[in-house]
């Protein structure tokens, strides 16, 4: 079992390629592999992998197979930190037996295990490295089928490899001045549940930090393309603060006013780097 710590970035074609050539031209960063990965997700007809808040896949790349299970984990300072189990697979075939050493192979019929949805895209890598840290940028193209559907993928996934895991957040704050980008709660899997019509994202406990729930409103709202009254209500919460920076209020307020008129998360998102760029400063504010 390893732990995984990344922030995932959603773009338009257009910025993903604009991110990359700023990328690629920054001291300290090397050019990987592209490659192809075509992921298969697995769950039980009664989604009882997601009501865990687990994702299992088994993902091809070329004439590789890795069988991956990653919990959901939390949002802390950006990013996301969660457990991951790997195996490498001799074929496309899912291995339960490799499952039922873990903590969720106690809790799920796993022969009731079938595909619920693919995530298949190309994948170019940037390595990121300065300072004694190293940091994995992919760089993803391409959808998400699910039941005859298809919902198109587009994203920046930077993740710690080794080292000091403040860089992560200073080359998303980088990134986020140069081209449009959206700080995305919501995963791949998560994503692809929603397509299926198995799952949709809801709010998180009232107990979680306020900047969490409303960065969490935000990309369920970019997902479903509706702000839901728990968004409304934690953006009111978080604009109505003492002592929020003048910048910061004047951002949150033209956030609310494009959506109180209707603007659509994504559009948001896709139009302008002021909400990436939002979003990003808010991980700055002290918890209350």
């Amino acid at each position: 079992m390893a732990e995984e710590l990344e922030i995932k970035l959603s773009l338009t074609p257009v910025a993903l390629n604009q991110a990359a050539e700023w990328l690629s031209a920054q001291t300290g960063v090397s050019i990987g592999a592209e490659k192809t990965l075509i992921n298969r997700y697995y769950d039980t007809p009664a989604g009882d992998l997601n009501h865990q808040k687990v994702a299992l896949r088994v993902r091809q790349a070329g004439d590789k197979y890795i069988q991956t299970l990653k919990t959901k984990g939390e949002f802390v300072d950006g990013a996301h930190r969660r457990q991951e189990w790997e195996w490498p697979l001799m074929g496309r075939e899912l291995n339960i037996g490799l499952i039922a050493d873990t903590p969720v192979g106690q809790d799920v019929n796993l022969a009731a295990l079938q595909p619920v949805f693919e995530t298949n895209f190309v994948r170019r890598i940037r390595m990121l490295e300065g300072s004694g840290t190293t940091i994995e940028c992919a760089l993803d193209q391409g959808s998400i089928l699910a039941g005859g559907q298809r919902r198109d993928l587009c994203e920046l996934e930077l993740e710690l490899k080794q080292g000091d895991p403040g860089p992560l957040l200073d080359w998303a704050r980088a990134l986020a001045g140069r081209v449009p980008v959206f700080l995305n709660l919501i995963s791949k899997a998560e994503q692809g549940y929603a397509l299926a019509g198995l799952h949709q994202p809801v709010p998180l406990a009232e107990q979680d930090p306020l900047v969490n729930r409303v960065l969490h409103g935000l990309s369920r709202a970019w997902l479903s393309g509706a702000v839901d009254e728990a968004l409304t209500a934690d953006l009111r919460g978080l604009s109505d603060r003492d002592a929020l920076p003048d910048t910061l209020a004047g951002e949150l307020a033209w956030l609310k006013g494009a959506l109180d008129s209707g603007e659509n998360v994504a559009d948001l998102a896709a139009g302008t780097t002021r909400l990436g760029q939002l979003q990003l400063a808010l991980l700055e504010l002290p918890e209350e």
